[in-house]
């Protein structure tokens, strides 16, 4: 099993909109690498769920329940999609200020690029992020 994080703006799509949807396919990603990272995930993997630009924490554990196809937001066959659901909320949302300031976590994607909507992670990394959550 591998581990992931994506980002998503709660404007644009909010942890409680998954928990509401009770799934949903994680589309219009237009970034190679973030392409090549959905391409890798598969059935059972679990995603850590990151609101970006507001609030700028992890929020939620979700996993991989379909694995990638053709996004259906563009006929360009380039591009891929996966369905995420829900598993549950963290206790305590994770800032990336706490990321950034824990040690084994500095040198992860989501410091490192910021910009990558979806990134793995290690299971050391996602075991440490769900540790500062639930603490």
């Amino acid at each position: 099993m591998k581990h992931w994080l994506v980002k998503s703006e709660p404007h644009k799509y909010a942890w409680d909109m998954l928990v509401k949807d009770k799934r949903t396919v994680w589309d219009g990603v237009r970034n190679y690498q973030a392409r090549n990272n959905l391409r890798e995930m598969k059935m059972g993997d679990e995603v850590l769920f990151y609101h970006s630009n507001e609030g700028m924490s992890v929020v939620g554990i979700a996993k991989v329940v379909r694995e990638s196809f053709q996004d259906p937001t563009t006929d360009d066959e380039r591009w891929l999609a996966v369905e995420i659901a829900p598993l549950h909320p963290l206790k305590k949302a994770v800032s990336l200020e706490t990321i950034k300031s824990t040690p084994m976590l500095e040198n992860i994607s989501l410091v490192r690029q910021g910009r990558l909507s979806v990134m793995p992670l290690t299971k050391i990394e996602f075991d440490k992020i769900l540790e500062l959550g639930e603490g």
